[in-house]
């Protein structure tokens, strides 16, 4: 591992920090913290904290020592100065003469002695730091180290790689008594560098961010040494399953998917990222993986994202699908019930007082194929997988120098069910509670138009992750980027059944599946329908009818394989009910289309798929166009704003109201067949 220090850019950083009144030394503790979190061979999403000591004035315009310590659950990748909590120092250091000292309660001294009562909670180990002496103090979560020392001889190993310049800590769980611990070892032993937290990770100290961060770099690197030095074996490549990641996602989602026990016809689903490189299909390929596997978490701090142990499941045999789905649903049933006992047996020792999580698997690892990282969105699913990976290479590191050794399963419920590791989630569990699309997957054709693009918007907006469909792929590119990171751009021609097939398959291995598939691509032609060229009426059926039939059976054909429902939309516009004159060739295939809605609403609603339509009219889009509503509002002799607000209610109907019209018919869990008009008000568009 090679330090990333560079003199130029840390001068940078000191330099722009002077200009909003940051010290160098938060400055160049923002620095290193950053370069330790863009590592992830060294922290992974909100894991590891960095601290410094120093003084600084209070509200008051007093000067005080302080620690400013990175605060709960923060990424170091990306951290700001404000970032850092900066809490007294005094006060915390006075609390070592206690034995023990109750977790809210100790959040409440925190919090009564930060600088800036409004700031953050600082890290739930900010006590360790508090004792320790040095000015600055890094600790992570090395992969490399947590090899070396998830051992049961992890001590006599730590002692082999790093002598005496890090003192080794037995296990105990992360918090004020580890803190304790930690300190007393450090005043025995008198390490040079650092102490080992065994279980836990490494921190290092130094009298600059510089010493601090380079020593973790040099103590890491040590550890890659003695792994390289010392491996038994080389695992030679593993065999592959014939299956395809967007067949197996599917089944995968669906078997870890429950039903909402509180709300009829609800599921509670979760979104998939798949890993499947070398180092993961090696592991896989295993003979012990089944001790391997359930082994345990390579750190405490991992547990909230990933649970104690994955979800293992056989490869997919060549055109046996059916039977791997069987053994999915039977894996992930075990799975609950393994999660439900633990869960029980151990909130009895702890008094009867914990909240149970559910206990759906957050890792799958399916034998042959790779890993499936799970979550209730796509960045948490991707925060899982990575998790995942850096796990098995810890434990396969691990098994290559010795045996890989976890903390007991008790102490990995204390981390799991400790109230300041759910606090690092707490806020985004309170905002997927807010949203009722979280976990559910969507897939919007036409979202390069507008239409299509305010109905994607408008189903990220209510927690679903969505794939943007379009031919124009720099269309949907565009729109894509404007919802975020996580919303996919996917090019598709849907008069091309291939096209669609490998769209919806894209989909199905990105995401692991679709539930609710919004079928809005279309375009209007014209002509009187008796001199209309035969040509152009195919064409329009290709688009406006067959495009629809081909989004639709793509997606049943998913949704049928998770076994979750799912909910099919289609836009047929107020011409497949109130025809207009030279319309035809638009609005009969949109006719036929609304007949198309209602037959997946009958052959599919016995499982659990519901089929809905919405019919809107003027609506600003590609097909009415800014020369199409010129030439139309002329022709009957109004202005634009008067022949746009031709209605009853005299309004004006935006993209975004049919987005909310479709948004509201994948709510409706109980509403199937159904066509909500939206146009202000048309007699002749209304259904009857």
């Amino acid at each position: 591992m090679k330090s990333g220090w560079n003199d130029r850019a840390a001068e940078a950083m000191v330099a722009e920090g002077a200009k909003s009144g940051i010290d160098s030394d938060l400055a160049l503790r923002v620095y290193t913290t950053r370069l330790l979190g863009r590592d992830p061979k060294l922290v992974l999403h909100g894991g590891g904290n960095t601290s410094v000591k120093g003084r600084v004035r209070d509200l008051l315009g007093e000067e005080v020592d302080v620690l400013r310590v990175k605060s709960s659950g923060s990424d170091m990748a990306r951290i700001a100065p404000d970032g850092f909590s900066a809490v007294r120092l005094a006060p915390m250091r006075s609390l070592r003469k206690l034995d023990r000292i109750g977790d809210e309660e100790l959040v409440g001294i925190e919090r009564a002695n930060l600088i800036d009562p409004a700031a953050a909670n600082p890290s739930v180990e900010m006590m360790l730091h508090a004792f320790l002496p040095q000015k600055f103090i890094d600790h992570t979560h090395a992969t490399a180290v947590l090899s070396v020392i998830d051992q049961p001889d992890g001590e006599k190993k730590c002692d082999e790689v790093f002598g005496k310049r890090l003192a080794f800590v037995p296990y105990v769980m992360p918090g004020f008594g580890l803190a304790k611990k930690a300190i007393e070892i450090f005043e025995r032993a008198k390490p040079g560098d650092g102490l080992i937290l065994s279980k836990h990770g490494i921190v290092t100290f130094g009298d600059s961010a510089r010493e601090a961060y380079e020593r973790m770099i040099e103590m890491v690197s040590l550890a890659e040494a003695h792994i390289a030095r010392n491996r038994k074996s080389v695992t030679a490549a593993a065999p592959r399953a014939d299956a395809s990641v967007a067949q197996i996602a599917p089944l995968v989602r669906g078997a870890c998917s429950e039903k909402d026990g509180k709300i009829e016809g609800a599921w509670r689903r979760l979104v998939l990222e798949f890993r499947g490189g070398d180092a993961v299909l090696n592991f896989l390929d295993a003979k012990d993986l089944d001790r391997l596997s359930q082994a345990g978490v390579a750190t405490p701090d991992h547990t909230i994202r990933t649970k104690n142990w994955p979800l293992v499941l056989p490869a997919p045999g060549a055109g046996k699908l059916d039977e791997f789905a069987h053994a999915a649903r039977d894996g992930a049933a075990k799975f609950a019930a393994r999660y439900r006992s633990y869960f029980l047996q151990h909130d009895k020792r702890a008094g009867g007082v914990k909240h149970e999580l559910d206990p759906l698997p957050r890792v799958v690892l399916v034998r042959g194929l790779g890993l499936f990282g799970l979550g209730r969105s796509k960045r948490d699913a991707m925060i899982a997988a990575d998790i995942a990976e850096a796990w098995i290479e810890g434990v396969s590191d691990a098994e290559a120098i010795g045996c890989f050794e976890s903390i007991s399963e008790a102490d990995m419920f204390d981390c799991e069910y400790w109230p300041l590791e759910q606090a690092k989630l707490g806020a985004r569990q309170e905002l997927e509670k807010q949203l009722p699309l979280a976990g559910q997957i969507a897939a919007v054709t036409g979202a390069g138009g507008a239409i299509g693009a305010a109905t994607a918007r408008a189903f990220a907006a209510a927690g679903a992750d969505v794939a943007l469909l379009d031919v124009n792929l720099a269309a949907t590119t565009e729109q894509a980027k404007a919802i975020g990171a996580d919303a996919l751009p996917v090019q598709c021609d849907v008069t091309d059944a291939a096209s669609v097939g490998a769209a919806f398959d894209t989909i199905a291995a990105v995401f692991g599946g679709v539930d609710i598939a919004i079928s809005n691509a279309g375009a209007a032609w014209q002509g009187r329908i008796g001199e209309v060229d035969e040509e152009i009426l195919r064409k329009s059926f290709e688009l406006n009818f067959y495009g629809h039939q081909r989004v639709a059976q793509a997606a049943v054909k998913i949704m049928l394989a998770q076994g979750t429902g799912g909910c099919l939309l289609f836009n047929v516009s107020k011409q497949a009910v109130n025809p207009g004159p030279n319309f035809g060739p638009y609005g009969i295939p949109k006719a036929a289309a609304l007949a198309l809605m209602r037959q997946y609403a009958l052959d599919y609603g016995a499982d659990g798929i519901r089929a809905n339509a919405v019919n809107a009219d003027r609506i600003r889009s590609g097909l009415l166009t800014p020369a199409m509503i010129a030439s139309r509002s002329k022709a009957r002799g109004l202005s634009e704003k008067d022949y746009m607000s031709g209605n009853l209610l005299a309004r004006e109907v935006t993209a975004d109201d049919v987005a909310q019209a479709f948004l509201h018919q994948a709510l409706a869990l109980k509403t199937t067949a159904d066509v909500t008009t939206v146009d202000g008000g048309n007699i002749a568009a209304a259904m009857r």
